[in-house]
């Protein structure tokens, strides 16, 4: 049944925090090997987030795409005019403006006066050329073929939109002005799914993906095809051997990386075990940051912040500006007053 609205608030809280969370962790070992990641942090690999814990540009966007959401919500509110994939386009453009100036012009307002978000972690190629072109790439008229994992791991935002079926679309859309692949845009709109079921309509968590899965069928069966291999091999694990992610591959594009999360969270489906969950999305040969992001996105979604520990959240960069972008989006999907006009 649909959550009650205050549960869906600290729910968008708790998915936005929980994604830096697990960007942070993954960060300082997502370029290395599972050998290297032993030999720099011991046997059980990296097993916090570094204070200060540091996001990565999937956090910075993540934000954005959230604030172009907000945005759109806003305006449709007031005037009827409803275009989020545009707004958000324009707001990834507002974040690459953060990516080539050192500090916020005079009269900034919003996320451009926040100086924090100047600073630049390292943005990937496909993203920073797709967002300098003049024009927006969509799912039907792409600018490229990629379908890396920095596509999905902004999106979780689209999953407080009104409904299942926009959640997915936009979802799809938002992962589209960067990557034109299949499995790129496919997976932003099946995290967006999956986000909004758990977090809005309060879906048990086997039954949300199983839903997702279906949905994702109708457009690339790759991506439906890894995510059943995510839940196959859940149900294969014993609950105590070691979780293998490797096994769905390494991160690096945007289905794996969310085949991992998945994975992940139904092999610690339990609110006391985020941080267990979170390590084993981190260590490992891959995308690190991505998919421990990925992976925290869905746990806040489905637990809430209660589920966060408190010690990792106090080094967290961004923190604030997390909370308060996570809870409106939530007030959003369940009609409660936020402040409109930092969205105006």
């Amino acid at each position: 049944m649909p959550r009650d609205r205050d549960s869906v608030v600290d729910r968008g809280a708790g998915c936005l925090l929980g994604g830096a969370l697990g960007d942070a962790l993954g960060a300082p070992v997502q370029y290395l090997g599972w050998a290297d990641i032993q030999r720099e942090h011991g046997a059980g690999g990296v097993l916090a987030p570094p204070k200060p814990a540091l996001v990565t540009d999937d956090t910075q966007l993540t934000l954005f795409t959230a604030d172009g959401y907000l945005r759109a919500w806003v305006r449709g509110k007031r005037t009827g005019e409803w275009e989020p994939s545009e707004m958000v386009w324009h707001s990834y453009r507002r974040w690459l403006i953060t990516q080539q100036q050192p500090a916020p012009e005079r009269g900034s307002v919003g996320l451009l006066a926040d100086e924090r978000l100047y600073e630049s972690r390292s943005p990937g190629l496909t993203c920073l050329r797709a967002l300098a072109s003049e024009t927006m790439s969509t799912p039907q008229n792409p600018h490229n073929e990629s379908s890396g994992c920095n596509g999905v791991t902004r999106t979780a935002p689209a999953g407080f939109a009104p409904s299942a079926a926009i959640a997915y679309d936009l979802g799809c859309r938002f992962a589209a002005l960067t990557h034109g692949g299949t499995g790129g845009w496919v997976s932003g709109g099946a995290l967006a799914l999956l986000i909004h079921l758990l977090a809005v309509k309060g879906r048990p968590l086997r039954e949300a993906i199983d839903q997702v899965i279906g949905r994702v069928l109708r457009d690339d069966t790759y991506t439906a095809t890894v995510l059943t291999r995510a839940v196959v091999l859940a149900e294969e694990h014993d609950g105590e051997s070691s979780v293998r992610v490797d096994r769905l591959g390494s991160g690096w594009t945007g289905p794996e990386a969310l085949a991992i999360a998945v994975y992940t969270v139904l092999t610690h489906p339990k609110p006391v075990q985020f941080v267990d969950a979170m390590r084993a999305a981190a260590n490992h040969s891959g995308g690190s940051d991505a998919t421990a992001a990925l992976t925290g996105n869905v746990l806040g979604a489905l637990h809430g912040t209660e589920a966060l520990p408190r010690d990792w959240l106090s080094a967290l960069e961004l923190v604030d500006v997390l909370d308060t972008m996570g809870r409106d989006l939530g007030r959003s999907a369940v009609n409660l007053d936020f402040d409109e006009d930092r969205y105006a």
